[in-house]
């Protein structure tokens, strides 16, 4: 989202003040001031109670659903002397970025306070740069699959009291009971408490609203191994098997290369394994996934959120789809799994890819992989064939049994 030139803001910067769990008390005087000096003031009810009286401003709590009504909310407020509250450091999952992207970060003077994330390793002398952070606030709790890797310490925002509970369910089912968790409250305040124990043994209720996760990930004995790399094992998806296996998979992940927020297209998505690994690589990564049959869309729903990427677009046909316009955006690359032979498909594809967008197209029969060399010959990229072989018991021995070749052509568009 850019800042939309309407809400452009006129006279002094917005104070977009952070406020810990400390309140007034923990405010240095420059946020002080900026505060003293607002007429309107939006935050949480929270976020405003922690305000002493002589703060005259109107205090007008934030509407609910915040992000459809902001940009009316700040229409109306222009020209009043409007100030921000926000948790900790506005720009840490904040209200801070939002207003960023909508007014413009010239139109912003952001104050901010220790994060959450920062108070929480100062606890528990854990470095900062070295954990994963998710957030859970007005986001699926199973974003936190990906991170679970023994060894690794991971911190979880918390959207409400219940939270906790929900993290530590995820861990037992997923087996990463012998994880230790850590629940901080109200970090920075006078009720700040803390409280530890093992996932498997977890048995606190739910307490207070404001509170982070911490995880030290220690997964069960033979538990197999997930981690953001491409080419997880076959067996990690379910489904009636149409599915591209784990080593051509790796090899097309490569191929289509994906960067932290890039968004990919996937045609004819089987068991969604390309694009939930996709968007396994990064947590900002999206993907958007056309598949015909009504089944195989609710088997890529469900690998989709038991791998931790709940938040896929799921859509019909591809032809039929773009064909209609009704996909919005822009893809920064494109794989092409099936629907080879579909008249028109790739022409619709190619013709929505940006300049500088990668194509990879996969093919296992004579008549898709003529396609290929033909589109190949008109718009360049590379042809590659792959052929895997897998050692598989015969009798007392071993032997090698190939799986069906895949050709395959990736491209980057010119212009």
């Amino acid at each position: 989202m850019s800042a939309d030139p309407a809400l452009r803001w006129a006279g002094s910067r917005i104070p977009v003040v952070g406020i810990g769990a400390d309140g007034w008390a923990g405010l240095p005087e420059t946020s002080r001031d900026a505060l003293r000096e607002c007429a309107v003031l939006l935050g949480s009810d929270r976020q405003l109670a922690l305000l002493p009286p002589e703060i005259t401003a109107d205090r007008q709590p934030w509407p609910s659903p915040l992000a459809p009504a902001l940009p009316g909310l700040l229409a109306d407020l222009r020209g009043t002397r409007l100030g921000i509250l926000a948790s900790g450091d506005p720009m840490f999952y904040g209200i801070g970025t939002t207003l960023a992207r909508l007014l413009g970060p010239e139109s912003l003077r952001v104050l901010p306070q220790p994060s959450s994330a920062s108070l929480a390793c100062a606890r528990l002398g854990w470095p900062l740069p070295e954990v994963g952070i998710v957030s859970a606030v007005g986001r699926p709790v199973r974003r936190v699959l990906p991170e679970l890797i023994d060894g690794r310490r991971v911190l979880v925002l918390s959207a409400d009291a219940g939270t906790p509970a929900e993290i530590v369910e995820l861990l037992r089912a997923h087996g990463f009971g012998p994880s230790r968790v850590t629940l901080l409250e109200q970090l920075g305040g006078p009720a700040e408490r803390i409280v530890s124990g093992l996932a498997a043994d977890w048995r606190e209720v739910p307490g207070d609203p404001l509170n982070i996760v911490a995880i030290a990930v220690t997964g069960e004995p033979g538990h197999p191994r997930r981690t953001r790399q491409p080419g997880l094992p076959d067996s990690a998806y379910t489904g009636d098997g149409q599915l591209t296996k784990s080593e051509i998979r790796a090899l097309t992940l490569a191929a289509l290369a994906p960067g932290p927020g890039e968004t990919l297209w996937d045609i004819g998505g089987g068991s969604g394994s390309i694009a939930i690994e996709w968007c396994r690589t990064h947590p900002f990564c999206r993907a958007v996934i056309f598949e015909i049959l009504d089944r195989r869309r609710e088997q890529i729903a469900g690998n989709a959120r038991a791998l931790g990427v709940p938040d896929i677009e799921v859509r019909g046909e591809a032809a039929a789809e773009l064909a209609a316009d009704a996909v919005a955006g822009t893809p920064d690359a494109i794989f092409l799994g099936g629907g080879l032979t579909t008249p028109q498909l790739f022409e619709r594809c190619w013709s929505r890819l940006p300049a500088g967008g990668r194509l990879v197209a996969n093919a296992v029969t004579a008549e898709s992989e003529s396609l290929l060399a033909a589109w190949a010959g008109e718009h360049g990229g590379e042809l590659r064939r792959f052929q895997i072989y897998r050692g598989e018991p015969l009798g007392r021995f071993t032997t090698w049994r190939p799986q069906l070749p895949v050709t395959q052509w990736s491209v980057v568009k010119s212009r």
